[in-house]
C-alpha cells in the first residue's frame, strides 16, 4: 500500500483517528459532515484516492442531526439546500449518495457504525469548532475500521503549526512565509470525474430500511410543508438559499459587480459590496481555495507577482489590485486565524482565553456603572434605546447576518450594556449562534472575541466599562459611514441617532 503522502494530499491535512486497520470492505465510506460539496474538496479527494487504491466503490454519507445545540429550521433549510445540490451532482456521476435527515434527536444513532461495518476505510471532515471535534474523535474510538479526518478548511493546513497567534500581523507573517510552498496544494476542482465508469456502491438493504434515505426533492418547501426534522422552527429560514449552486452564484456576483469597490466601500452599510460568502464557507458549500482561485484568475495573477519583502503587511504581498488584496486579507488572514485558534486552543470559546491585558482591563472596570443594562430577551427582540443597534439585530433575526462593519458595533454595544464582560460574551454567542447562518464557526468566534480584545491591542484613553478595549459608538459610526438606507430597511430612521 502506498504511503499516506502519495494519496493526492498534503501530509498535514490528514490524520488517523484510531489504530484500526484498513479492512477488506465493500466500499470506501466518506462521512461528509463539514465540507458539504462535490468539488474543491480535499476530503472527497482523499476518499476517491483510497477508492482507487483499493479498487473499491465510493459511498458518501451526508447526515444532518436534529439534536445539536442551536439546531433550527434556518440552519437545516440551508444545509438541506446543499444536500439536494449534492444529490444531483452525485447522481449525475453515478456515485452512491446517502443523505440522511434525523427527524428526532437520536434517530440516527447506529447508522455510521452499520455502514462502517461494511467499509474498507472511513474518511471524514476535520473541522475544529462546535461539536464536530468531539463527534469525530468518538467515532474514531468506537469504529473497528480505520478512520481518517481530512482538513478541507483553508489554504494553510491546520496541522502545519501548533502555535496560537495573538495578532493578525503575526499570523499574516506566518501565512506569507508558508503560502508560496502551498500554491500547488489545491483540491481537485471536479473530483467526481475520476469516478466515471466505476462500479457504484450498494447501501445494505437493512440499513436503508432502518434509516431511510432523505427525499430531499420532496422537502424543498420545508418547513412550510411536511413534517421534517424536530428543530427550533421559531428561527425560520431566510430567503437566501444554501448549496453549491447558490454559492457559485454569490461568488460570480461578487466578482462581476462588487469586487471593484471592495477596498473603499465594504464598510458602508448602505451599499451591498461584501461577498455574502460567509454562510457558504461555514457550511462547506464553497471552498476557500475555489474563491481564491477565482479572484486570482480575475486578476490574471501568477506566483511571480508575490512581493517577498512584504511579509506581515495587510496589502501589497500578493501583488494584486487594492480591492483584491483587501478581500484576500479578509478571506485568508482573518478567516484562517480563527481556525488556527480553534484547532490549537480547546477553550477557544472561553473568556479565559482572552489576552491577559484584555482580561485585566475588563476586570478593572467590571463594576463600572452602566447607563443601560439589557437582558438577553431585550437584546434578542431589538428593544434597546439605540436605533442603529436595533437595526443590526433585526437584520440578524431576519436575514441571518449583520453587515460586517455593523457586526463590530453590535458586539461593542452588547459589552457596554451587559452586567459584566462574561455576560456580554454569553449573550453574543447565544444570539450569533442562534440566528447567524455563519454562527458556530471559527471565523464568527474571532469576531465575537475581537470585541473583547482578542487579536487587538490596548487603546486609549481608558474608558468606563471598556477600559483599554477598543471603543465604538453608534453616533461615530453614523458619521463615518452612510447608514440612512440601512435604517430605513431595518429600523425606524425617524428615530434618528
Amino acid at each position: 500500500m502506498r504511503d499516506i503522502k502519495e494519496l493526492s494530499l498534503h501530509v498535514t491535512r490528514a490524520r488517523t483517528l484510531n489504530r484500526a486497520p484498513v479492512q477488506d470492505g465493500e466500499f470506501v465510506l466518506y462521512w461528509m459532515i463539514a465540507a458539504r460539496r462535490t468539488n474543491w474538496n480535499f476530503s472527497l479527494d482523499r476518499a476517491i484516492a483510497w477508492a482507487s487504491q483499493l479498487g473499491k466503490p465510493l459511498l458518501v454519507l451526508e447526515p444532518l442531526r436534529a439534536g445539536y445545540q442551536w439546531a433550527s429550521a434556518r440552519c437545516h433549510r440551508f444545509v438541506m439546500d446543499g444536500m439536494d445540490d449534492n444529490r444531483q451532482a452525485f447522481e449525475h456521476e453515478g456515485v452512491t449518495y446517502f443523505p440522511y435527515l434525523e427527524e428526532r434527536p437520536g434517530d440516527g444513532a447506529g447508522l455510521l457504525e452499520e455502514l462502517a461495518a461494511s467499509a474498507a476505510i472511513v474518511v471524514t471532515d476535520d473541522f475544529p469548532a462546535f461539536f464536530l471535534p468531539r463527534m469525530i474523535e468518538a467515532a474514531g474510538s468506537r469504529l473497528p475500521v480505520r478512520v481518517e479526518a481530512v482538513d478541507a478548511n483553508g489554504l494553510v493546513p491546520l496541522g502545519l503549526t501548533q502555535q496560537v497567534f495573538s495578532t493578525a500581523f503575526q499570523f499574516r507573517r506566518f501565512l506569507h512565509a508558508q503560502l508560496p510552498d502551498l500554491f500547488d496544494d489545491r483540491p481537485h476542482p471536479e473530483p467526481l470525474s475520476q469516478l466515471r465508469g466505476r462500479k457504484s456502491a450498494k447501501i445494505p438493504a437493512e440499513v436503508a430500511k432502518k434509516w431511510p434515505l432523505a427525499r430531499l426533492q420532496q422537502l424543498t418547501d420545508w418547513p412550510v410543508k411536511g413534517r421534517g426534522p424536530e428543530v427550533d422552527r421559531s428561527v425560520g429560514p431566510v430567503s437566501e438559499r444554501g448549496g453549491a449552486r447558490a454559492a457559485n452564484q454569490a461568488l460570480q456576483r461578487f466578482l462581476d459587480v462588487r469586487l471593484k469597490d471592495y477596498a473603499e466601500r465594504r464598510n458602508v452599510p448602505d451599499l451591498e459590496v461584501t461577498s455574502h460568502l460567509s454562510p457558504y464557507l461555514h457550511f462547506g458549500h464553497i471552498a476557500a481555495h475555489q474563491v481564491v482561485d477565482a479572484v486570482l484568475d480575475v486578476e490574471e495573477w501568477t506566483p511571480d507577482r508575490v512581493v517577498p519583502g512584504a511579509r506581515g503587511r495587510r496589502a501589497g504581498w500578493w501583488g494584486l489590485s487594492e480591492n483584491a488584496e483587501a478581500f484576500l486579507d479578509e478571506l485568508v488572514t482573518w478567516r484562517e486565524v480563527g481556525f488556527n485558534m480553534c484547532a490549537n486552543e480547546p477553550r477557544y470559546d472561553r473568556f479565559e482565553t482572552l489576552p491577559g491585558w484584555a482580561q485585566q482591563t475588563l476586570a478593572d472596570h467590571a463594576r463600572d456603572p452602566r447607563q443601560y443594562v439589557y437582558s438577553l430577551e431585550e437584546f434578542e427582540s431589538a428593544a434597546t434605546h439605540d436605533p442603529l443597534w436595533n437595526a443590526a439585530q433585526r437584520q440578524l433575526v431576519e436575514e441571518g447576518r449583520i453587515h460586517n462593519y455593523l457586526r463590530m458595533l453590535w458586539g461593542k454595544k452588547i459589552l457596554e450594556w451587559s452586567p459584566s464582560p462574561e455576560d456580554a460574551l454569553e449573550i453574543m454567542i447565544e444570539l450569533n449562534n442562534s440566528y447567524a447562518l455563519d454562527g458556530r464557526d471559527p471565523n464568527s468566534y474571532s469576531g465575537i472575541f475581537w470585541v473583547l480584545g482578542r487579536y487587538d491591542r490596548p487603546w486609549g484613553p481608558e474608558r468606563p466599562v471598556f477600559g483599554k478595549v477598543r471603543y465604538m459608538t453608534s453616533e461615530n459610526t453614523a458619521r463615518k459611514v452612510s447608514v440612512s438606507a440601512y435604517l430605513e430597511r431595518f429600523g425606524s430612521f425617524s428615530d434618528g441617532i
